[in-house]
């Protein structure tokens, strides 16, 4: 079946049992995810399925908003709370903190240092398990993009925010770097992942209820998207017949488009029947200003 599923993972499973779970009771072979959820957390994962898994690459890409919470007191050695907590530490109360001057630090453009217990790969060997023997993890920073963190509420040691940021962004370091700042241990007690670019949990069909939805229960609106109904975060452009055929035959094509494109610009080129052909990359701007530009197919989803 080709198209996106959207899944509401629950606590306990990993991002990649969620997608044997369709494949054995979806009965679809071809199936990946858009971007990982540790097993505690929970919230939407994007499925990508049959044809549409060319798009994987471009999806993993898109904005993420999340729903956190904090607990202080102590930190721990993964940053969540699946780390030990140390002898001796107790919560303190966070209740009447400034926190606004301490999150703003944390928004916009900046260097992220990962967890040592992350996936990232030294030499080939995950940092996870580097750490896990006690040997030293020399992870280097990575730029991300925080467009909002924000406080929603405090309860005692414990406060809830919203992050929305780019790909690859780790909440968990979020949460340590903050209690850093502030001056109190911290670590992330929870987090579930409200939205992948336009796609939103509340469409999500939920995890637990995967098995007993049989092929039927999994391809049903709204949690399945099919391909032709997929609305990538990209400019459309129509494209007529022939010109469909010389991009499932891997050529690139020259049009003059109802909207203005940029060099190296990513597009959704779309069939008269609205029906997603490809992902096409501007290679040459023949005139400036709306103009004929051409462009060259990088994922055909078509054939």
């Amino acid at each position: 079946m080709d198209g996106l599923l959207l899944v509401d993972k629950q606590p306990g499973l990993t991002s990649h049992d969620v997608v044997d779970l369709v494949r054995r009771h979806g009965k679809e072979k071809k199936a990946g995810h858009t971007g990982t959820l540790d097993p505690a957390a929970t919230g939407l994962l994007v499925l990508c399925l049959g044809r549409s898994t060319r798009l994987q690459a471009y999806l993993m890409k898109m904005d993420k908003i999340y729903e956190a919470t904090v607990q202080f007191g102590w930190a721990t050695a993964t940053y969540d709370a699946v780390g030990e907590r140390p002898d001796g530490a107790e919560p303190v109360s966070v209740e009447g903190v400034d926190f606004e001057p301490h999150l703003r630090k944390f928004r916009g453009e900046f260097e992220q240092m990962p967890p040592a217990f992350s996936a990232k790969k030294i030499a080939g060997v995950r940092a996870y398990e580097l750490a896990r023997k006690g040997e030293p993890v020399h992870l280097q920073p990575k730029g991300v993009r925080v467009e909002e963190f924000s406080l929603r509420s405090v309860d005692g040691s414990t406060a809830s925010f919203v992050v929305r940021c780019s790909a690859g962004t780790y909440v968990r370091s979020l949460a340590h770097d903050l209690g850093a700042s502030l001056g109190i241990p911290a670590h992330l007690k929870a987090l579930r992942r409200m939205a992948i670019g336009k796609f939103r949990v509340e469409a999500a069909i939920s995890s637990d209820v995967l098995a007993g939805a049989g092929p039927t229960g999994i391809y049903a609106p709204p949690h399945f998207i099919r391909l032709s109904e997929i609305d990538l975060p990209l400019k459309r452009v129509f494209i007529d017949p022939g010109q469909e055929r010389k991009l499932l035959s891997g050529q690139s094509i020259i049009l003059k488009p109802e909207v203005e494109i940029q060099p190296k610009e990513l597009v959704s080129l779309m069939s008269l029947d609205d029906e997603l052909v490809a992902i096409g990359e501007t290679v040459n701007v023949i005139r400036e200003g709306g103009g004929p530009v051409e462009i060259a197919p990088k994922v055909v989803l078509k054939r």
